[in-house]
């Protein structure tokens, strides 16, 4: 808090004289105003800070009603470090186009490598996601070994796509809207349970349509399934 040119609270004291003066450059605050810091981890930092500056704008009722603003997010981190293991993996989508393809690969830091994916955003909600696809073997082989991922696993585990890819699949791209956060916005409900039919629980279960429910052994055959309980599990009746 700025109060007769001075900080006030718990941290003022660090920051004083020069830095002070920095400070109000840099934010362009002046008596009256305050400024909140949030230290730690970056990823946890920002992320404490974002939920900050939205229950503030909307105690001080500084958030901008009845309209709707959009906006691109795009050049998104292709991979990031995994914050118990330290390892790195996919960030978002692991089958989107790096840029820069292979060369970025081969010679940048997997953390500083940029993927094409892009989301458009109304009001800090996310309407639709999307990106180029990574449609050469190659490039994708190297991208997941980057994240741990060996070839076989890749040729196993991703079979269907990675044999389209091998086949020729053009290059390619698109994105997906989420209908069901369109209809929030438009409703102006904050809870998108409100506007889901059929929204399921927190055990994942959808009570109106009775899911998930005990499949019969006519279906299982069809699929060539068979179902092995745990010992001392008994079939429901």
């Amino acid at each position: 808090m700025l109060e007769d040119g001075e900080g006030k609270g718990p941290i003022a004291k660090f920051v004083a004289g020069d830095r002070l003066e920095k400070l109000k450059e840099l934010t362009g605050s002046s008596d009256g105003d305050a400024v909140f810091f949030s230290a730690g981890d970056a990823d946890a930092a920002a992320d404490l800070a974002g939920k900050a500056r939205t229950r503030i704008g909307e105690d001080l009722d500084l958030i901008a009603t009845g309209r709707y603003d959009f906006c691109w997010i795009v050049d998104y981190p292709m991979y990031e470090k995994d914050r118990d293991t330290g390892k790195i993996e996919f960030s978002h989508n692991p089958f989107s186009m790096p840029q820069g393809e292979m060369e970025a690969l081969e010679t940048k830091d997997p953390l500083d490598i940029l993927a094409w994916q892009y989301d458009i955003v109304c009001n800090g909600v996310e309407l639709s996601s999307g990106a180029i696809r990574n449609h050469r073997p190659d490039i994708m082989l190297k991208a997941f070994e980057i994240a741990g991922y060996d070839r076989e696993t890749v040729e196993t585990e991703f079979a269907g796509m990675f044999n389209a890819f091998r086949f020729g699949a053009p290059p390619h791209g698109g994105s997906a809207p989420g209908i069901d956060r369109i209809v929030m916005l438009i409703a102006d409900e904050p809870n998108i349970r409100e506007v889901i039919a059929f929204p399921m629980n927190q055990r994942a279960e959808d009570l109106m349509m009775g899911a998930p429910a005990e499949v019969d052994d006519a279906r299982l055959k069809e699929l060539h399934l068979r179902k092995v309980l745990p010992k001392g599990d008994k079939p429901r009746a």
